[in-house]
């Protein structure tokens, strides 16, 4: 390359040098008035200029369809490097290096480009990038999934979400870390964002981190009433035991005459008895096995819940449907576990519908586009009233006469432990949703 270009220089100054030439023999031969051959010389003076100035056109022309070719990614041009003048096909080559130079640079560019988005892609934080304006320069699949959105241009998108959402956005600044819930078509989301900045190209661009915390505060929430529950059946436990024991022993010492001190005895191991029996259920809330997870279809594991589902309606006023999609759905978790989540909920929502006329239970199972199996429970009972609903997983929360209260928490401890979900979302109708990661 330094041999071509050292060439190059030398016949460009051999052209410089023979203009100059040619400019002192017009002048000398002006100067002894000889006009015939000052003539030529000047007529070959112009040749010589004109000559360059149509290498130089053409060579512009060249260097300019090159960097348009390279502008609209059309990398197959190729200027003729075995025609024209040897300094001609000396820079068409040199041209042809350029460009592939050019377009190569180019190319790894985008393919970086494209191997920071699979990146982005592959993690689970949510990425926004904002201009100040509110369009969205950048974002990933995570990002997208958390917000409910499909499309994502302009931070205004987002008023079809939650509009107090669009406004906490559109106000965050540099160092910001914030908090928020909203409620989208799925699920109540709570969102934690970390906000950061950059300029590009002269232009401020915003950068924020969503991050899906509801299951870090659902562990938190359950290891804290797993621990409090322990402690509290522990000292239960201890305390009423030895009550029960003794008035056992007495109620066997104490004779038949004295009849209200056996009846007061009587009723304390009565009352101890059940209060024991009614610690021991709760105890189970805090005992729940390792998961053995395998591979089972779907459908014939829905289609045998529903079947128990149907012994437990004896108006036989409520009507199941079933749908799986794709009918061979396969599902890797604990059955016998999973069936306790399923059989509360059918139980549940058979005890909501109660005698109501043409009562209806749908379970639906699928794939979300993030490979993720999906299990729908809905019935058309009364709907839960939405302050009630925000207490149904806390253990020992309950709105039925007699009821333990905890067999949503108990639920929900087994959807935690086999790596999913249990929702309720919001609505006019109750449908609970359980998600398999």
């Amino acid at each position: 390359m330094s041999f071509n270009l050292r060439l190059l220089t030398n016949q460009y100054w051999f052209r410089v040098l023979l203009s100059i030439c040619l400019s002192v023999v017009v002048t000398l031969f002006g100067i002894n008035r000889s006009y015939v051959w000052m003539g030529i010389a000047f007529s070959a003076l112009l040749i010589s200029i004109w000559w360059q100035l149509q290498l130089y056109r053409h060579h512009t022309r060249q260097v300019l369809f090159m960097l348009d070719a390279l502008e609209n990614n059309d990398n197959a041009f190729h200027f003729p490097e075995d025609q024209g003048t040897p300094e001609s096909r000396q820079i068409n080559h040199a041209l042809n290096r350029v460009g592939h130079i050019l377009y190569n640079v180019k190319s790894e560019t985008a393919q970086q480009e494209k191997y920071y988005e699979l990146i982005l892609d592959c993690i689970n934080t949510g990425i926004l990038v904002l201009s100040d304006s509110g369009a969205v320069y950048q974002k990933n699949n995570e990002a997208l999934r958390l917000l409910g959105l499909n499309v994502f241009t302009h931070i205004q998108q987002l008023n079809r979400v939650d509009s107090n959402l669009t406004e906490l956005l559109s106000s965050c600044q540099p160092g910001d870390k914030l908090q928020t819930s909203f409620a989208n078509e799925r699920e109540t989301v709570n969102l934690s964002i970390r906000v950061s900045d950059i300029t590009v190209r002269k232009e401020h661009l915003r950068i924020l981190a969503l991050n899906d915390i509801n299951t870090e505060l659902d562990e938190k929430e359950i290891d804290s009433w797993i621990r409090l529950t322990r402690v509290l059946t522990h000292e239960i436990m201890n305390s009423v035991t030895p009550i029960t024991s003794l008035s056992d022993t007495l109620l066997s010492l104490a004779k038949t005459k004295d009849e209200e001190i056996r009846n007061g005895l009587q009723t304390i191991s009565t009352t101890g008895k059940g209060l024991l029996s009614f610690v021991e259920s709760y105890r189970r809330f805090t005992r729940i096995p390792a998961p053995e997870p395998s591979l089972f279809y779907v459908k014939a594991f829905i289609e045998r819940m529903v079947e128990l589902g149907k012994h437990q309606n004896p108006n036989g006023n409520i009507s199941f449907q079933v749908d799986v999609s794709p009918a061979d759905l396969i599902l890797y978790a604990d059955e016998n576990l999973i069936s306790q989540v399923v059989i509360n909920l059918l139980k549940n929502a058979i005890q909501a519908i109660g005698s109501q006329p043409e009562g209806h239970i749908a379970i639906r199972a699928y794939c979300n586009v993030a490979e993720e199996v999906m299990i729908e429970i809905k019935n058309n009972g009364p709907s839960i009233p939405p302050e009630i609903a925000e207490h149904i997983f806390i253990p020992f929360f309950t709105t039925k006469e007699g009821g333990s209260g905890i067999g949503l928490s108990i639920s929900r401890q087994i959807m935690r432990l086999s790596g999913g979900s249990i929702t309720l979302l919001p609505g006019k109708e109750t449908k609970f949703v359980l998600k398999f990661k």
